[in-house]
């Protein structure tokens, strides 16, 4: 395993990148534009200038993991060598569904697939690959090069010797990595999101304010971040998809998404990437927090 493609530069994307080339492994970065590459490519150093202030890396490392990343606008170029590609596209299943079939069509039957998906079925992914016995789910942890956790979800058809193998990598990038089986939201997803389904759900009913639920499951159930503000930081957007997945795989009304999160969610108010959600963060609000450290 020398070759790791990583498709998609966003959150999760310039993460796993970053988390394998600072193991030693070249990696493939793709998107689909120069704009989502130079920006991905931005934040991987921002994190990395941040772990050598911090003396965890060296200025030497740094610089071998910026040599180990490669970027592509070009699918087909990306992909060409690999063995083994992870694809943290967008969490939608049609657009998911038609990068595995363009990887069937130009990758060797021998390089794995993964996908990065947070709930999608990987037995309804590898069904368009003509090997599904070699594609499983690889859901890293936001933010990827910090968090330990790697689920590792098998299909109704990963063989065996993948599962291990993808096992066995994750340890290698000193990741714990936890075994599941193919069910919607797997594990992390299906106690996580209707919880903060619960919560919006919560706060829609006027039981108590964002920050008082956030209080709450903080200060009394020692959360480390309140679950309308992990809400925000996930995207809102994501929660909803989420949401949907789950209520579409179990058809049971417990798993349906509070109306004040579609709401939200088509008001584009999808947390710190729209720069408001349950909370504000726009560049005003940030203004308005330095204003009052001199009042």
């Amino acid at each position: 395993m020398k070759i790791v493609t990583v498709i998609g530069a966003g959150t999760m994307g310039n993460g796993i990148a970053h988390t394998f080339a600072q193991n030693g492994f070249t990696v493939k970065l793709v998107d689909v534009s120069e704009e989502a590459l130079e920006k991905g490519m931005n934040t991987i150093f921002t994190n990395l200038e941040r772990m050598q202030n911090k003396g965890s890396i060296s200025v030497e490392d740094k610089m071998k993991t910026l040599s180990n990343i490669i970027c592509y606008t070009d699918i087909e170029d990306g992909i060409v060598g690999a063995d083994l590609v992870i694809e943290a596209a967008t969490e939608n299943l049609d657009l998911k569904l038609r990068i595995f079939r363009k990887l069937n069509e130009f990758c060797s039957h021998n390089t794995i697939f993964a996908t990065n998906t947070s709930s999608i079925s990987i037995t309804q992914i590898a069904a368009v690959v003509a090997h599904p016995e070699r594609v499983i789910g690889m859901h890293f942890m936001n933010p990827v090069p910090m968090m330990p956790l790697v689920e590792v979800i098998r299909g109704y058809n990963t063989s065996d010797e993948i599962t291990e193998f993808i096992m066995n990598l994750s340890k290698k990038l000193g990741k714990t990595a936890v075994e599941v089986h193919d069910y919607p939201g797997f594990v992390a997803n299906r106690i996580l999101m209707p919880m903060i389904n619960e919560a919006i759900e919560t706060l829609y009913n006027k039981v108590a304010g964002v920050n008082e639920i956030d209080n709450v499951m903080k200060l009394g159930m020692a959360h480390p971040m309140g679950p309308l503000q992990l809400a925000d930081f996930i995207g809102l957007d994501v929660c909803l998809s989420i949401m949907n997945v789950l209520y579409d795989g179990f058809k049971n009304p417990k798993y349906a998404p509070c109306p004040l999160l579609v709401n939200m969610v088509n008001a584009k108010k999808l947390g710190i990437k729209s720069g408001e959600g349950f909370y504000d963060y726009s560049e005003s609000k940030k203004a308005e927090k330095v204003a009052k450290q001199f009042l």
